[in-house]
């Protein structure tokens, strides 16, 4: 799909090592320079390096904290899951099917999985905090389909939450649209980050998003709106290039 030349530079900035970048570039000029006319001596540009090493370690380390808790809320999933078998077998094998007593209602009390379902919140729960770790935790590995479930999962039980961020729903509407089909819950949250975050640093990446996921669901007008608001205000950005390609061929659908 032409939406892969792109490559990822739309999706999720690491917003904490922007800002430890920034903030050490400063500190750096300014204790160079106290230490170059005699304000520092060399010990003390020394100490602040080892700090910037220090910090820099941590946040790869909070990192690293995040994914590893997202694995092991999966693998609480897993056994989670493998119980509610063993406790449905067992119910089985006491209760005959013609039984009608408590190990038979014992069994229809048990919430059957949704083979397309990979949430399965009713049977499991998900706080808010687990259900993005492993929506990130998957987008990260390109596993689509379950990242998108988990996103929309927590904007769906949480919308009000304050991990509903316009991160999140950029993040729920590049899942979604990788899929390949859930066009509809990319527009979705899309859609609501462009409404409610107009001033947020996935603004532009998500009206591109939002402009293919209208592509892919038919709606050519929509798309030949956002085609032409890109035409006129960001007409040397890596999105309009993107959507130009489209232009010629859906123009000529339309007029037709």
């Amino acid at each position: 799909m032409p939406i892969k030349q792109c490559g990822h530079e739309l999706k999720l900035k690491g917003k904490a090592m922007k800002t430890l970048f920034v903030f050490s570039l400063l500190t750096f000029g300014f204790v160079f320079s106290m230490w170059k006319y005699g304000g520092l001596d060399k010990s003390v540009l020394t100490k602040w390096n080892a700090q910037y090493e220090f910090e820099k370690k941590a946040l790869a380390l909070a990192k690293e904290n995040r994914l590893l808790s997202a694995k092991l809320s999966e693998q609480q999933f897993k056994i989670s899951e493998l119980e509610s078998k063993i406790k449905y077998h067992s119910a089985q094998v006491k209760a005959p099917a013609h039984q009608a007593g408590p190990a038979a209602r014992a069994i229809a009390s048990i919430p059957k999985a949704n083979a397309e379902d990979l949430v399965s919140y009713d049977i499991y729960k998900w706080t808010p905090e687990k259900l993005l770790a492993i929506g990130e935790k998957e987008l990260h590995f390109k596993n689509y389909e379950k990242s998108a479930q988990f996103y929309n999962e927590l904007i769906h039980r949480f919308p009000k939450h304050q991990l509903v961020s316009d991160r999140v729903l950029f993040g729920a509407g590049v899942a979604a649209f990788e899929t390949g089909k859930r066009y509809d819950w990319s527009a979705k949250h899309l859609s609501e980050l462009v409404k409610n975050h107009p001033k947020s640093e996935f603004y532009r990446g998500a009206k591109l998003w939002l402009a293919l996921a209208q592509y892919n669901q038919g709606e050519h007008q929509k798309f030949l709106a956002t085609v032409e608001e890109f035409r006129l205000k960001y007409r040397n950005t890596e999105e309009w290039k993107i959507l130009s390609r489209y232009y010629e061929d859906i123009n000529y659908k339309v007029k037709k």
